[in-house]
């Protein structure tokens, strides 16, 4: 695919309708840097043949010696769907417990996640804690099941055992998310019968009891994960393929003569195909048949993974031409038939494709942001949203209707800060030079090349034997003069080659934040509130017209800054910007 222009990128951050705020969550090592890195190579930022070896957003040096993720980084992402377009922020968080703190940084940020779990290890103790997280953040989850090809090639499970294997793995997941429901359910529940206790207290009469728990009345359906609602995409990262089961219902409704529709609410769950009748009964293993997914979509899996591994070339060739691909000889020719294998899997099912239209699909844009969330980051430790001054509680509606226009207030929240190297900041690197430039270097070289020639000549002059006394005279001082401009010059060189080293050992600091009202730009001054800043003690200091520019009495935990310079996140990289509009990740 052809890389995004950083001016693509910006007018994309305009259409607040299509940007998608995700962040991958996972447990350590179960493939979140590995579907990032397949994400980054749709764009063309690297070379799908690198993804999953590359780790690009690991780009810490210590991060890539010890192969796991420390830091969380984001990077923009363009995706075009039908006629619409999408802006992707992408934010790669670490999996190890001991990063914990860097995965709530990057939540924060967000409105949606990709909860990774490893196909063979199933539910780990961290993949229930960033459940736990994306839940208490209230941000939406969708589930990629990645590492499906361990199925195949290590446990050499037959397609019906990984069926039943992966119906496992959903149950355990939405046994988690279940639990979590009922706990949110019962402390309601528990909130509302304290205050109907402190309301009987005071009121005489007789006091009824209700026992029932509350989860009757609660829908909770929208809650889990299940492939007929197209929150699921079953994947293999590291061979390049993934899809929902939409995909297939698409392909056999045509094929079957099924509707479509029909196809996606049969194909997971106890249905079997009646070739003679061509319906599809319910009750695959009360009469042992094989169930629907396994028949049209794992068999075929399956069979194309045995055919390379065992170097079949007729299959190969027949499932090749079939299927409508081209794949290149030198892939085709490779001793290790994984590289054979990721050409016609990543050609047939693209995991970027699947992940990225259920990101679209089932993930908010920043315009649906909820009522719950925006109390949430408004309000610090155990504060309440109703203690907050009204002019604090008004702020609530700038949040949810995260609009860029002008009278909107600026509202930017950061989640983290962190230090970049000097050098990889975009003015201190090497731009290419222009046309202009470059004749006017090519004119100063030969104007250095003239006076060497002439300073040359006028030594060799010099060097003659004296005429007079006067000539020697005027020799020694010539001497003289040239001997303190090599020292100055040698001087000069010292103190800028000080300068660089001390340059080149510089870092700045980044924050790592997401505006949810107004538009940023660069040279604005804005109110900086710590984490400890209460308005209910520092409003009243301030008198209602204030603002950044002008001289401000001390208030405790809020100080003024200046907006030197904002940043596209990309990775490694970071691009120049002049604005960004709400909704939108930045540095």
């Amino acid at each position: 695919m052809v890389l995004t222009s950083v001016g693509k990128m910006v007018g994309l951050q305009k259409k607040t309708s299509g940007i998608r705020n995700i962040c991958i969550l996972a447990h350590v090592d179960h493939g979140k840097t590995t579907l990032a890195d397949c994400l980054i190579s749709s764009n063309g930022i690297i070379s799908s043949r690198l993804a999953g070896k590359l780790r690009y957003l690991d780009s810490r040096e210590d991060e890539q010696i010890r192969g796991i993720t420390m830091k969380s980084s984001a990077i923009s992402l363009h995706f075009v769907k039908g006629d619409q377009e999408y802006l992707i922020n992408l934010i790669d968080s670490p999996g190890h417990v001991d990063f914990s703190s860097e995965v709530s940084t990057a939540v924060r940020l967000c409105d949606g996640c990709i909860i990774v779990v490893d196909a063979v290890e199933g539910v780990c103790p961290q993949t229930q804690a960033v459940l736990r997280q994306a839940w208490l953040e209230n941000i939406r989850p969708v589930l990629v099941i990645n590492k499906i090809d361990r199925l195949i090639v290590e446990l050499k499970l037959t397609p019906q055992e990984a069926y039943l294997h992966l119906k496992n793995i959903l149950e355990q997941i939405n046994a988690v998310t279940g639990a979590l429901f009922t706990s949110k359910v019962l402390e309601e529940r528990a909130e509302k019968e304290t205050e109907s206790e402190s309301i009987s207290d005071t009121a005489p009469g007789d006091q009824i009891y209700d026992w029932s728990a509350g989860l009757e009345d609660t829908d909770d359906s929208h809650l889990y994960f299940s492939p007929d609602h197209g929150n699921v995409v079953f994947a293999s990262a590291i061979d390049g393929w993934g899809f929902g089961i939409e995909h297939f219902a698409r392909l056999y409704s045509q094929k079957i003569g099924i509707k479509p529709a029909v196809l996606l609410k049969t194909l997971w769950g106890d249905y079997y195909l009646n070739t003679k009748a061509k319906k599809i009964m319910k009750g695959d293993q009360s009469k042992g048949k094989k169930p629907l997914f396994v028949q049209l979509v794992l068999d075929n899996i399956w069979s194309l993974y045995e055919a390379v591994m065992k170097r079949d070339k007729e299959k190969i060739e027949k499932i090749v031409t079939s299927l409508g691909l081209k794949i290149g000889a030198r892939e085709s020719r490779h001793a290790d038939p994984k590289v054979h294998l990721n050409a016609i899997c990543s050609q047939w099912l693209p995991i970027s494709d699947a992940v990225l239209s259920m990101v679209c699909n089932k993930l908010p844009s920043p315009l649906e942001i909820t009522a719950e969330r925006v109390e949430k980051l408004m309000c610090v430790g155990a504060r309440t949203f109703d203690s907050l001054p009204p002019e604090t509680q008004e702020l609530k509606s700038a949040f949810m209707k995260c609009s860029s226009e002008g009278t909107a207030p600026v509202i930017v929240f950061v989640s983290k800060m962190f230090a970049v190297d000097a050098k990889a900041l975009p003015h201190n690197k090497p731009r290419p030079l222009t046309q202009e430039e470059i004749a006017h270097r090519r004119e100063l070289a030969k104007r250095r090349h003239a006076e060497k020639l002439a300073a040359n000549q006028g030594k060799e002059l010099s060097e003659k034997p004296p005429s007079e006394n006067l000539s020697e005279v005027t020799g020694n001082t010539g001497d003289t003069k040239g001997e303190e401009q090599q020292l100055t010059g040698q001087v000069d060189i010292m103190t800028s080659k000080a300068m660089k080293q001390e340059a080149d050992n510089k870092e700045s600091f980044i924050a790592f934040a997401r505006v949810f009202s107004g538009v940023v730009q660069r040279g604005q001054k804005i109110f900086v509130l710590g984490p400890k800043y209460d308005p209910a003690e520092s409003l009243h200091k301030l008198s209602s017209q204030c603002s950044a520019t002008n001289d401000l009495p001390l208030v405790p935990h809020m100080t003024c800054c200046t907006l030197e310079n904002l940043y596209l996140l990309m990775g490694r990289e970071l691009e120049d910007l002049e604005e960004v509009p709400a909704g939108n990740v930045l540095g």
